[in-house]
């Protein structure tokens, strides 16, 4: 093996390793697939060895990869604690804060509160990123990070400021052309909106004494805001966040008794970037803001 290499190729390495295809390395880092294919070949070239098997299906690590995946990760774990040190050495309240919440946080409760901190923090640009993926600040993919499960790294700090309720709602016209349900039992003679992949929905029938299979529901999507533009199109009845039904006066609640499990929201963020001051201050902006509108 030749004793120098690139560095910054490791971070094409590491994410074709993770992402098992040089496409979902490139989406990972924002980049193109050729200049991912590129990386990995200028590596192997670099260290004079097959870090790749190029299948159908994907990229298959050999063992030289394996093995070298652990001291890869050690020089990334440096350069983020690096990044992260000049980070927090930074001052004052301006600069860029990247936030990551899921799609209905992203796109329906963070805008207006969003647009009040621009008042109150003019200086600070923000990027946001919607997305349902347990985002991991450790690498940097965000600074500050909205999500309904609270992460365990040691590293992170998660402070649980509320909590979603849920309820089942409809569109008007729904219910004037269905009529509306008064008991539990009426829903299963309703058009449902229910989840493709994802079982909570059943789950939660079941435990309420009435299990339902995936056809009795009309319409199936894990999307979060297709699900919301179905029940506001009046598709039929779905089981959404009472802070998203309030957006639309259409949409009404029924079954008032029906009370899913609540669904909490941790703020997270990295220990060190705490020190930060635009970032402690966009995260204590969202500390008191998000529970005011839940």
């Amino acid at each position: 093996m030749k004793q120098r290499f690139d560095w910054s190729l490791i971070q094409s390495f590491l994410a074709a390793l993770d992402q098992g295809s040089l496409l979902g390395a490139a989406r990972v880092l924002n980049a193109s697939q050729p200049t991912i294919g590129r990386h990995i070949a200028e590596l192997e070239a670099q260290l004079g060895v097959v870090l790749f098997e190029r299948t159908g299906r994907g990229l298959l690590p050999t063992a030289t990869a394996l093995r070298l995946a652990e001291s890869a990760r050690t020089m990334e774990a440096g350069a983020d604690q690096l990044a992260r040190s000049v980070s927090g050495a930074e001052a004052g309240v301006s600069g860029t804060v990247r936030i990551t919440a899921s799609q209905p946080v992203a796109c329906v409760l963070l805008p207006p509160l969003l647009a009040r901190m621009r008042q109150a923090l003019p200086e600070v640009q923000v990027e946001l990123v919607s997305s349902n993926e347990v985002t991991n600040l450790l690498r940097r993919e965000a600074d500050i990070a909205l999500r309904m499960v609270q992460p365990m790294q040691a590293s992170l700090v998660a402070k649980r400021i509320g909590k979603v309720t849920l309820g089942a709602y409809a569109h008007r016209d729904y219910l004037r052309r269905r009529g509306t349900p008064r008991q539990l039992v009426d829903l299963l003679q309703h058009e449902l909106i229910g989840n493709d992949r994802h079982e909570d929905i059943l789950r939660g029938f079941a435990a309420m004494g009435h299990p339902v299979a995936r056809e009795q529901f009309a319409f199936r999507t894990d999307d979060l805001m297709a699900y919301w533009e179905a029940v506001r199109s009046g598709l039929g009845i779905g089981f959404v966040g009472h802070y998203m039904a309030r957006t639309d006066p259409d949409v009404v609640g029924i079954l008032p008794m029906l009370q899913p499990p609540d669904l909490p929201i941790w703020l997270t963020v990295h220990r060190e970037i705490r020190t930060n001051q635009r970032i402690r201050a966009v995260y204590d902006f969202l500390a008191q803001a998000v529970p005011e509108v839940l």
